[in-house]
């Protein structure tokens, strides 16, 4: 169950001494799978950045032709030792993406394989650093946004599910999960209705949404605000981005620890294994391309609000 590979993960990024290698090393004994890592130094510190492959049985990778999925962990760090001790509430992205990726690779293994392929990328940095932010910290990151984006949005991605703890706002009043509208190229989209009705299957609730503002699918460095990064892959790719945020009623410090609830993080990993089925098997969509093309033609290109803009 999407609980149980949860709670294992957070046990295991709970440590000083976690890295890539550590985690790359658990998926190495999976048949549908590959796994590798890179350590990537910046202005303050280093990470290790992740990727998994789950491979499909039509997947491109395998010279097949069905639809690949991307899941992207989307965080600044897992802990930010050492001022504070454990693991911080961002961590949230990171643990979401590799438990799902453990779930599928599980699946794999007893036969259940999806039609297409799953990329799953995020990062892991026990010791990031912290940064202000209203009305909470927010963690900082070893790394820009820039090359997050380079390690973590990939060229095979058609469709990109960015996870992201998203409690440090007065704007989300609700525990648990929450959708965002769909981005593509500067545009914000219509909410899929797909992937509406995956959540309220995999919930059992009402979907919970949350509003995106033009301000938050452009990228950081614009000295504007930005909610936090869950739709800055959107800057990186022409293909559809939509975020999945793990929230809370109150407003929580991503540095705060003691603020990761497994059961809203088992939440957003069963909701994304059952939009990677459904996805890859070509039976959803994350936005409306007629409509898309249509606002094009009437309105023109977006693509300069996934640019730092013109005096850039």
């Amino acid at each position: 169950m999407s609980l149980q590979f949860t709670m294992q993960f957070i046990e295991i990024l709970d440590d000083l001494s976690i890295n890539g290698e550590k985690i790359i090393e658990y998926f190495k004994e999976y048949e549908y799978v590959e796994a590798s890592c890179e350590t990537v130094q910046g202005d303050k510190g280093s990470t290790d950045f992740i990727k998994i492959l789950i491979k499909g049985k039509n997947g491109k990778s395998s010279g097949g032709s069905t639809k690949t999925f991307g899941l992207v962990g989307r965080l600044g760090g897992i802990g930010a030792r050492p001022s504070r001790i454990g693991l911080v509430s961002d961590a949230d992205g990171a643990v979401a993406a590799i438990a799902a990726a453990a779930k599928l690779a599980e699946m794999s293994q007893k036969g259940d394989r999806l039609e297409g392929d799953v990329y799953v990328t995020t990062h892991i940095c026990p010791n990031a650093p912290t940064q202000p932010h209203e009305p909470v910290d927010f963690m900082g990151s070893p790394v820009d946004i820039l090359t997050m984006n380079k390690y973590e949005v990939l060229p095979e991605m058609e469709a990109i599910l960015s996870i992201d703890t998203t409690k440090g706002n007065r704007i989300i009043n609700h525990k648990g999960v929450a959708l965002s509208p769909t981005v593509k190229e500067g545009y914000v989209l219509k909410f899929s209705d797909d992937l509406l009705r995956i959540l309220e299957m995999s919930s059992g609730q009402l979907p919970a949404t949350f509003t995106v503002t033009t301000q938050d699918i452009t990228p950081y460095g614009n000295e504007v605000y930005h909610i936090n990064s869950i739709l800055q892959p959107s800057v990186a790719t022409d293909v559809p981005v939509v975020g999945l945020a793990i929230t809370a009623e109150s407003a929580v410090p991503g540095c705060g620890t003691g603020a990761s609830h497994e059961v809203d993080i088992a939440q957003a990993v069963r909701f994304a294994i059952e939009v990677a089925k459904e996805f890859t098997a070509g039976k959803i969509s994350f936005y409306d391309e007629k409509e898309f093309e249509h606002l094009v033609e009437l309105y023109g290109s977006m693509k300069v609000l996934q640019t730092l803009g013109k005096d850039a």
